[in-house]
């Protein structure tokens, strides 16, 4: 759920705050502000009520002000499952941080689930699962058929009617449990799981299920390392899974820069084709096919993507 619908657990700070939400979607977040600084002063330890307050001040052009709320968020939650820290990047407050908390993405995804497939697809134009499997299938010199296929982030299951025909056991790894039980329902994995996508909790999640390494011929990233920045681990993760000459499918946001990655207003990384490059070569992969496609649409303006076959070197 979003910061602002959770609880204080006082009534009259929870009616100021629904209040300044009345007037921040009404166009005055200065005002909002002002009533979330009273909620605020009744329940001080209120971390969600932190991330708001950072909200309005950041809308009415007070990035001070949202930079000394968010520090207060990261004080009293550290864990930081607000992303507070993210924020404070975008802002440039602090470093941009490698990858965002685990539990700021578990909580995002988990809240997302029911609602996920309408909006992103229904109203959002997202399209990587069938622009990616189309890729796999026509790049030359790769197999048409895998063995073992296993989606690293596999989310509600969208990629899995793409490519279900294609495999004999597909196998999804997610770290949210409300987006697993949606693929679920889909009935075409032979396999789901939670995992994380750093390095120590993915090992522990997919080799407990019982994948040993070296066993996928095809893994796919759909969609889900613009949620890391720092691609390294990912790569080391990917690369110990991998059979000789496994196939790696996966998409990123286009960071449309020369080098390195960036995060973005969306709390989103953007990767350049470079640094890609430079990650798969690092971890023995080669690139077989790219393409650039417009992914999906954020507030009204198209994301522009780029979406990469890969080989691993036997």
């Amino acid at each position: 759920m979003l910061p602002s619908q959770l609880s204080s657990g006082d009534v009259i700070a929870d009616r100021r705050a629904d209040y300044a939400k009345m007037l921040a979607e009404g166009g005055e977040p200065a005002s909002a502000g002002e009533l979330m600084e009273q909620a605020l002063e009744l329940v001080p330890h209120w971390a969600a009520g932190w991330f708001t307050l950072a909200t309005y001040r950041e809308k009415a052009g007070d990035a001070p002000g949202a930079i000394a709320a968010l520090n207060e968020v990261l004080a009293l939650d550290a864990g930081d499952v607000f992303g507070a820290r993210l924020k404070l990047a975008v802002l440039g407050a602090v470093a941009v941080p490698d990858r965002p908390p685990s539990l700021y993405v578990e909580r995002l995804f988990d809240d997302y689930a029911d609602r996920f497939e309408t909006s992103l697809v229904g109203k959002l134009g997202y399209s990587v699962p069938g622009k990616l499997a189309a890729l796999i299938a026509g790049t030359a010199d790769i197999s048409t058929h895998f063995q073992l296929a296993v989606d690293l982030g596999c989310g509600t299951g969208l990629f899995g009617p793409e490519i279900r025909g294609r495999v004999d056991r597909l196998e999804g790894f997610d770290l949210s449990k409300g987006m697993l039980a949606k693929a679920a329902e889909k009935g075409v994995y032979d396999h789901l799981g939670q995992a994380d996508l750093s390095l120590e909790p993915l090992l522990s999640g997919v080799f407990d299920a019982g994948l040993a390494p070296g066993r996928a011929d095809l893994i796919t990233a759909a969609d889900v390392l613009m949620y890391l920045g720092d691609l390294h681990g990912v790569m080391a993760i990917t690369r110990m899974l991998a059979a000789d000459n496994a196939v790696f499918a996966f998409s990123v946001e286009d960071a449309e820069h020369p080098e390195g990655y960036v995060l973005r207003h969306s709390l989103r990384f953007a990767h350049s084709e470079a640094y890609v490059r430079e990650v798969l070569a690092d971890h023995g992969f080669a690139v077989q096919d790219l393409a650039r496609s417009i992914i999906r649409m954020d507030a009204g303006k198209p994301v522009h993507g780029i979406l990469f076959i890969t080989r691993k070197s036997a």
